[in-house]
């Protein structure tokens, strides 16, 4: 050890000590206090926030009113939604600005506090935003995480609090009390504009559904004179709806795999319930729906066929459908009850079929779960049932097709277009499917 000479800083005693700046008499009046958790999750949001990349961002941010008092993002499980919290705190606030935190409610230290005592020791240090991912992980089987959630509300009102969740289950069963409070935004995947700029460097606005009706030409001319649409559109439907594609394409499908695996094992069962014993049954009937996709539901086959009961076939479609799995089409969403069955089914996105499916996707199927996928985010969609494929808005009747699809089956139908495939450019009112890629 080194031994100097130095002086007290108490009383100015001039004496040998061991790399120390305090004699004896005044030693314990100095011995450092223990770190406290609160350090540690300081020190883990500090590394998290200086890990994440700043470079690509999404239109979300822009869209999300950061300085709500509270602020719940919610979304599918790997679409990015712990990416742009962190990168809101980072370009926001400066690198360990102890006016911010970032923490996950998964991790250790959340096993030995609440939210409650959390937000009061981070309001005491003079802490400003709270942010608090996996929402839906804390104490699952035990605690109500919106009751702590409300009470941090309620108790400090200069505090923002922002709540993420990567499941739309838990969010909305544990939802009720916050309606009145929290400003709530869905995270989706990348449409094939967003996956443009993320994985092509080609950046384009937003076009609203109406804009691409009336004025499809400006469209094609804006994206046509960058690219090849029809060939990146391709791209688009087998990899590209998950930002993690970006950590590589090798273990793309395997992560998306794991992302319905996990919906299936963990959070069916804890959250809503559902029987482990009727897990296998679960995945029996996503392996049904793969297979014939796009699914034109007959309950009571599905029952007999994997051994549940008709109207449990119905609730577990319709937990499949809150998390993001699935997409559920209703001919009439008027008229939905607790037991309606959906008219159709599909997967939630087409790289989920690419993912899910043993053999290769029906192209027919393609088309129809990218078409679904990219109008719900913004619009009600309808299952045509007598004409067409899909009723948007209650206005617009809309079929799904190849180049050499026809008007045949929507020949007498007001506002009534085609989207194709393989087609690149507008012909009245037959429209390049690609471009329902560009609502968001």
């Amino acid at each position: 050890m080194l031994i100097v000479l130095n002086e007290c800083q108490c009383c100015a005693h001039t004496t040998f000590f061991l790399k120390s700046v305090v004699c004896a008499q005044h030693f314990i009046t100095f011995v450092p206090k223990k770190r406290s958790r609160m350090d540690s999750l300081f020190r883990k949001s500090d590394r998290l926030l200086a890990n994440t990349r700043t470079e690509i961002i999404r239109d979300k941010m822009n869209e999300i009113h950061w300085n709500a008092q509270l602020v719940t993002i919610i979304g599918a499980k790997g679409v990015g939604k712990s990416t742009l919290i962190k990168q809101y705190l980072k370009q926001k606030y400066r690198l360990g600005d102890r006016r911010i935190l970032y923490c996950s409610a998964d991790t250790v230290e959340f096993s030995a506090r609440t939210l409650v005592g959390l937000a009061e020791e981070f309001v005491i240090r003079g802490g400003e935003v709270l942010a608090i991912d996996e929402i839906h992980k804390y104490r699952s089987s035990t605690t109500d995480w919106s009751r702590e959630i409300k009470e941090i509300h309620e108790l400090y009102p200069d505090l923002k609090l922002i709540v993420s969740g990567s499941s739309l289950l838990r969010l909305r069963e544990g939802d009720a009390d916050l309606s009145r409070r929290a400003v709530k935004y869905t995270m989706p995947g990348l449409s094939f504009r967003e996956s443009l700029r993320f994985y092509h460097g080609l950046d384009f606005k937003q076009w609203a559904l109406e804009d691409i009706l009336a004025h499809p030409y400006d469209l094609w001319r804006e994206v046509s004179s960058k690219c090849k649409p029809v060939a990146l559109f391709k791209e688009y439907l087998e990899k590209g709806y998950y930002p993690f594609l970006l950590e590589g394409e090798g273990e793309y499908y395997t992560k998306i795999e794991q992302v319905v695996n996990y919906i299936i094992e963990t959070e069916l069962p804890q959250i809503c319930k559902v029987d482990v014993a009727n897990i296998r049954k679960l995945q029996a009937l996503i392996a049904l729906i793969c297979s014939e996709v796009p699914f034109e539901l007959n309950a009571n086959k599905i029952a007999a066929a994997i051994e549940i009961g008709r109207d449990t076939v119905v609730e577990y479609l319709k937990y499949l459908g809150d998390a993001k799995v699935l997409n559920l089409l209703y001919s009439d969403k008027k008229k939905i009850g607790k037991l309606t069955k959906p008219d159709k089914v599909y997967l939630e996105n087409p790289n989920i079929l690419f993912a899910l499916t043993p053999t290769k996707a029906e192209v027919g199927t393609l088309r129809e779960t990218f078409a679904v996928c990219s109008l719900s985010e913004k619009h009600t969609v309808e299952y045509g049932k007598a004409q067409g494929d899909f009723i948007i808005d209650a206005k617009y009747t809309f079929e799904i097709g190849g180049r050499s699809k026809g008007f045949s089956q929507i020949a007498d139908i007001e506002n009534s277009f085609i989207f194709a495939d393989d087609w690149d450019m507008p012909d009245g009112a037959k429209l390049p499917l690609w471009m329902l890629g560009f609502l968001y």
